[in-house]
């Protein structure tokens, strides 16, 4: 069955903690360890509630991170986001870039895809000058992070863009291309996501 087929005889359904998890552990799970899968589970303190599918994209942010503006003012790393949003395609980010305006406030938004942005544009962006958000995709943030391009010491929410469905009603993690560099992204990132920012839960994860 075609994805869109079965998707579209489901009701829409809010992305939770577990689903994520779930994913970990089906792509990685047959090829790691015990060890290496029990480093895999992230507790119920990362994460922040999901949209309940009745937010638009500015009040969800209102509503997970109300000390928007004091961590926005006192955020002054380059080389480095407070918040990363993940999206399935740089079309799908220029969407959410346009409907965040109510939200964002005085802060500097990065666009992180390879959609007409050659990456050692952004990485001297990122170099020279202060951003508050980024938003874009999995394998261009994966790009950017392996090439020290960008750094998440400082990143304190990561928003995936789990809810939203494309014209043939497929999620952002229903696209194999997509999902791959994502869960990659994550792994490959382990020794930092999961060791120095997850388990001390400095990153909020949310679905939106």
């Amino acid at each position: 069955k075609k994805i869109s087929d079965v998707l579209q005889k489901s009701a829409p359904k809010p992305g939770v903690p577990a689903d994520l998890q779930n994913l970990l552990m089906q792509h990685f799970g047959e090829n790691r360890s015990v060890i290496e899968i029990e480093e895999l589970k992230l507790s119920d303190s990362c994460f922040l509630p999901a949209n309940d599918l009745t937010h638009s994209f500015s009040s969800y942010l209102k509503e997970i991170c109300p000390k928007w503006a004091k961590l926005r003012r006192n955020h002054k790393e380059k080389k480095s986001v407070v918040m990363l949003v993940l999206c399935s395609s740089a079309l799908r980010s220029l969407e959410l870039i346009k409907s965040m305006t109510a939200f964002k406030g005085d802060c500097r938004v990065l666009k992180l895809f390879a959609k007409h942005i050659k990456i050692k544009e952004q990485m001297n962006m990122l170099e020279k000058s202060v951003f508050h958000i980024g938003i874009g995709t999995p394998g261009r943030v994966k790009a950017l992070v392996e090439q020290d391009g960008l750094c998440l010491n400082s990143t304190k929410y990561m928003i995936l863009d789990w809810n939203w469905r494309d014209q043939k009603l497929r999620r952002m993690m229903d696209i194999p291309e997509v999902l791959y560099k994502h869960l990659y992204m994550l792994y490959s990132m382990h020794s930092l996501l999961f060791f120095l920012v997850l388990r001390s839960c400095s990153v909020k994860f949310s679905f939106y």
